[in-house]
């Protein structure tokens, strides 16, 4: 038997603000926020979002369940204006038979076997980077990383015919990721879309750019198709995907599934290598593991897709960026009629939410939270990290469909950067800004040195 959530305020949970809630709070630093919920207010705790009815759970448990029911008892969130104008109605954003339709028409284009044909790209264009790097040169990091992933993102996207139009669009990304995150964390997520702030101006050309941008590519693609031009790039394979009634994806929607792969493929693997070279550069023992791995596997060759499961320490190295670091920081879906979540009937309309950042944070889950330690993920450890509360990339039917991608190319990319050079940060720690993704909030400079 399942008990009843009790209303909000009436157990235990943080003060709240007249009509607010506690929004101010979150704004100021969501990461925080949900840690303090997290440390302050157990694992089940009901907060205000503005005049909306929320809880955050934090037991890896509780998450899974909320995870899995997504699409049974559980809708996704409707998360604003700014977000539905980036992505449109892509699969991240569509719901019920929609979401399935869109779901089985993307996701044969990222499945193992496709991901493999990508492989060779990732490695050309990070040795074709650091070819270019010399000793004691001095490089920002997460400028060299997001242009780097950019290019392999163009390329396995678009095709090698497009890398002319990678400025605008990386430019234009930029600015709708910083734009939506303020978005996100402001009061202007409650204005009606109607209202134009100076931030909604910026995200409405920057989304007008990529609209452009994008739709000249697709229309280079839908003729090279009818020419009967074979491609072997992502949007050649959204061209010729077609649903049960033989039905291929608009217009609207190839462009709307562009976006979601360009952002899968670029901004979550650029930031997650920026986080690891960081990382790496505080952790000589760990960058000495990840050396001998890559000398003793590689002998002094290229990685190929087949080394990527010969790489166990190199996966590590990103497994554990991912865990402090992870792109996907915050997870919510709204409860609809029935819903239970660890065995509580959750009321219609509440908003159930839970943290990656704050889970992946939490010494229950993983001893000593804060340290890099890649060898938590060794085989048969003591100590191991606990696999249900490492969800970067979410879990459940609605996980990212570009998780695979993301995992092969950050640490093929790796692999080739530092068999060339250790990337020294310094000592200082880089602030992070909660946007779309988990962005460095400011430059990351680096000294290349020689192993």
């Amino acid at each position: 038997m399942t008990a009843t959530l009790t209303p909000p305020g009436a157990e235990r949970g943080p003060r709240r603000w007249p009509l607010v809630g506690n929004l101010p709070a979150f704004a100021r630093d969501p990461l925080a926020f949900f840690e303090s919920l997290r440390d302050g207010h157990g694992d089940w705790v009901p907060w205000a979002l503005g005049p909306k009815r929320n809880v955050l759970v934090s037991r890896p448990e509780d998450a899974g369940e909320l995870l899995g029911s997504v699409e049974k008892t559980f809708k996704p969130m409707e998360l604003g204006w700014a977000f539905h104008q980036l992505l449109g109605d892509g699969v991240v954003v569509a719901t019920g038979e929609e979401w399935r339709r869109k779901r089985a028409l993307v996701q044969p284009a990222v499945r193992p076997r496709q991901v493999r044909s990508y492989a060779a790209t990732m490695v050309e264009c990070a040795d074709a980077l650091v070819g270019g790097w010399a000793d004691g040169d001095r490089i920002d990091v997460h400028r060299e990383m997001a242009g780097l992933t950019q290019r392999i993102a163009v390329r396995t996207l678009f095709g090698s015919d497009a890398a002319g139009r990678e400025a605008p669009i990386s430019a234009a990304m930029a600015t709708a990721q910083r734009e939506l995150g303020a978005e996100f964390r402001g009061v202007t997520l409650f204005l009606p879309p109607w209202v134009q702030t100076p931030g909604r101006r910026r995200l409405r050309q920057a989304v007008a750019v990529l609209d452009r941008e994008i739709d000249h590519v697709i229309r280079e693609h839908e003729a090279a198709h009818a020419g009967g031009t074979e491609r072997d790039d992502l949007l050649s394979r959204l061209l010729a995907a077609r649903d049960e009634s033989g039905a291929p994806l608009t217009r609207k929607e190839l462009r709307d599934e562009s976006i979601t792969l360009y952002i899968g493929g670029h901004e979550t693997t650029s930031t997650t290598l920026t986080w690891a070279w960081q990382l790496l550069s505080g952790s000589p023992a760990a960058r000495a593991r990840l050396t001998e791995e890559l000398d003793r596997v590689l002998g002094g060759r290229l990685p190929a897709y087949e080394d990527y499961e010969r790489l166990p320490f190199t996966r590590q190295v990103v497994k554990e960026a991912l865990r402090l670091y992870p792109p996907v920081w915050l997870i919510s879906a709204v409860a609809g009629d029935g819903a239970v979540i660890g065995g509580r009937a959750v009321p219609a309309g509440t908003a159930v939410w839970t943290s990656p950042w704050s889970m992946h944070r939490d010494g229950r889950w993983f001893p000593e939270p804060e340290a890099f330690r890649p060898e938590r993920w060794d085989a048969g450890a003591e100590g191991r990290a606990d696999e249900r509360a490492w969800i970067p990339f979410g879990g459940g039917p609605r996980a990212c469909l570009g998780a695979r991608f993301a995992l092969v190319e950050a640490a093929l990319v790796l692999a080739v950067l530092a068999r060339r050079f250790h990337l020294d940060t310094g000592p200082e720690p880089v602030p992070v800004f909660p946007g779309l993704t988990l962005q460095p909030a400011r430059p990351v400079p680096a000294v290349l040195r020689r192993p």
